[in-house]
C-alpha cells in the first residue's frame, strides 16, 4: 500500500519573507546589494518570487486593512509612539529588519488604521551616516529624512512607484536628485548647475 503525500503547507509569511519583497523593489536600483541580501536571508530567486507574489496577493487582498497586513506578517511592532505631523495626530509603529541593524520598518498609521506612509527610517539611538558632500551618498547607506537633513532645503518629488521617493538638492554648486525605495537610499545623479 503507497502512501500519497499530502498537500505540501507554505511556511507562514513572515519578518524574512518581508524582507525579500523589499529587496525586490531595491534591485531595481541596485541588483548587486539586493542579490547579496537575498544570499544573507538564504533565500533562492525562487522563494523571492513566492515572497513578492503572497505579498501582492496581501495587498490586493480585501480581508484586512494595511496595519492588520504589516503586524500580521512582522508581528508585534518593536516600538509605538504617538505623533503629531502638522495638524494630523498618527501612531509610528516600528519593527525591526535584520538585514539593516541600525534601520527600522517604520507605518505612520491615522487613529482608523489607515496607513499614510511605511518606509525604512534610523533605528532610535542609532548613530547615521556623516553627510557632508553628494559623494557621501552611497546606496542604503541613508533614509531619506537623514538626506533631507544634511542637505536641506530639498524639494520632495513624485516618485516612479509608490514605495519610491526623490529629493532635489543643490551641493557644491550642483543640482542633485536622492532617489529611495521604502526610503532607504538608492542612487543619487548630479548635474552641473545650468547645464
Amino acid at each position: 500500500m503507497t502512501v500519497e503525500p499530502g498537500p505540501r503547507t507554505r511556511p507562514p509569511f513572515g519578518p524574512a519573507a518581508f524582507q525579500l519583497v523589499l529587496l525586490r523593489r531595491m534591485a531595481d536600483f541596485q541588483p548587486d546589494l539586493a542579490e547579496e541580501g537575498r544570499r544573507r536571508l538564504g533565500a533562492s530567486l525562487a522563494d523571492q518570487r513566492e515572497a513578492n507574489r503572497r505579498w501582492q496577493a496581501m495587498v490586493r487582498s480585501r480581508s484586512r486593512g494595511a496595519l492588520a497586513r504589516y503586524r500580521s506578517v512582522l508581528g508585534p511592532a518593536d516600538r509605538t509612539e504617538h505623533r503629531r505631523i502638522g495638524d494630523l495626530e498618527c501612531e509610528a509603529l516600528m519593527w525591526p529588519v535584520p538585514l539593516w541593524p541600525d534601520l527600522r520598518f517604520e507605518v505612520l498609521a491615522a487613529p482608523d488604521g489607515a496607513v499614510w506612509n511605511e518606509w525604512l527610517v534610523r533605528a532610535p539611538g542609532a548613530r547615521g551616516p556623516a553627510l557632508e558632500s553628494p559623494q557621501d551618498l552611497r546606496p542604503w547607506s541613508a533614509t531619506v529624512d537623514e538626506v533631507a537633513r544634511a542637505f536641506a532645503p530639498v524639494r520632495p518629488m513624485e516618485g516612479t512607484a509608490p514605495t519610491r521617493w526623490r529629493l532635489a538638492f543643490t551641493a557644491q554648486g550642483r543640482s542633485c536628485v536622492a532617489e529611495f525605495t521604502y526610503g532607504l537610499l538608492q542612487r543619487v545623479s548630479w548635474q552641473d548647475e545650468g547645464t
